[in-house]
């Protein structure tokens, strides 16, 4: 990779997302100016007391209420964007993301299942069921698919997205079925699936920050391979990938992030399927930098539009449709646009 285009894009997007994180902190109903945020930060992190001129409430509430949302907002943006770029390497289609192959909804059934045993008295404590849920339904949802395109034994990207419009459509009415029996309480599930980040709290951060890390150096550590894939099945194997092996662990992996993601913030669709397409048209395919790149810009997009619906908007819309407003648009301008160019190659 070069080295020299690598830290150009990377360290002005990292140090735009730190600034963004520390304006985000300062909006909201108490003001609070940048220099405060990390006087307050840096207190709760040395476990020291809070410096002298500092409003004991606005330190509670940066440290203990923004600071959360925040952060959740930057590592399941991040998960989202990474996710994406490998879903649209694996299958070689710059169309795709996590709900190509019905991951998000089946990640969004299970979440959906909990909500509904709630709602008939079942007692469970949703800050671990919810994870652990989502995670199954995804993770099923994998097993579907592949267990449907097993027949393809390259698991070619045909299959496995055929594969996945099929069990997404399943899982849809499944996820509709669900709404039906919440009955009166239905509004807990629309709400949910609509994408929000108000309930992140630090447990959540503790759960992604570590999936972010892990998710991300692994599909680092095959970005080599999956340029390579993208030459075909065959060229790639003559020169020493295993595409069907390559493909599993990426879609686990891949699967692991979104799962997470959606048991934290809901389902918040664009993200995946616009932050690695726009990048694509601006830094050029190489998975060496479009991966790292798309963490970093997924973080940023979903802090901007979460501190929009926070901070700016005077009612507070649930992040995935205003995610779908803003992306919806923006992804037709740019497919266009790759029309009249005569673009049509991955």
């Amino acid at each position: 990779m070069n080295r020299r285009a690598a830290a150009v894009w990377m360290l002005p997007l990292a140090a735009v997302l730190v600034f963004g994180v520390a304006l985000s902190a300062t909006l909201g109903y108490l003001d609070v100016s940048i220099p405060d945020v990390f006087a307050i930060l840096i207190a709760k992190l040395r476990g020291l007391d809070m410096p002298p001129g500092i409003d004991p409430v606005a330190a509670t509430v940066v440290a203990d209420v923004r600071m959360p949302r925040i952060l959740a907002a930057v590592l399941v943006g991040g998960l989202l964007g990474v996710s994406g770029a490998v879903f649209q390497a694996i299958l070689l289609n710059p169309l795709a993301d996590s709900y190509t192959l019905g991951i998000s909804t089946g990640a969004a059934f299970g979440a959906s299942l909990v909500i509904v045993l709630q709602i008939f008295g079942l007692a469970l404590p949703p800050g671990v069921t919810i994870p652990v849920f989502a995670f199954g339904g995804g993770a099923g949802t994998l097993a579907v698919v592949l267990f449907l395109a097993a027949g393809d034994r390259r698991l070619s990207s045909t299959s496995l997205i055929l594969a996945g419009v099929i069990v997404a459509a399943i899982l849809s009415a499944a996820i509709g079925f669900l709404k039906f029996l919440a009955d009166e309480q239905v509004g807990l599930i629309i709400f949910w699936l609509m994408g929000s980040l108000a309930g992140a709290s630090w447990a959540n951060i503790l759960l992604l920050a570590p999936t972010a890390l892990l998710g991300t150096l692994v599909a680092v550590y095959y970005s080599r391979d999956l340029n390579i894939m993208a030459t075909g099945d065959r060229a790639a194997t003559s020169l020493g990938v295993n595409t069907v092996r390559l493909r599993l662990v990426l879609l686990a992996v891949s699967t692991l992030m979104t799962a997470l993601a959606v048991s934290v913030s809901g389902i918040i669709g664009f993200v995946g399927l616009i932050v690695p397409h726009m990048l694509r048209h601006l830094i050029g395919p190489d998975n060496r930098l479009l991966i790292p790149l798309s963490f970093f810009t997924g973080g940023l997009l979903l802090l901007v539009a979460d501190t929009l619906t926070r901070a700016v908007l005077p009612v507070e819309v649930p992040i995935g449709v205003l995610t779908a407003l803003l992306g919806g648009p923006f992804f037709c301008f740019l497919f266009k646009r790759r029309q009249r160019n005569g673009a049509t190659a991955f």
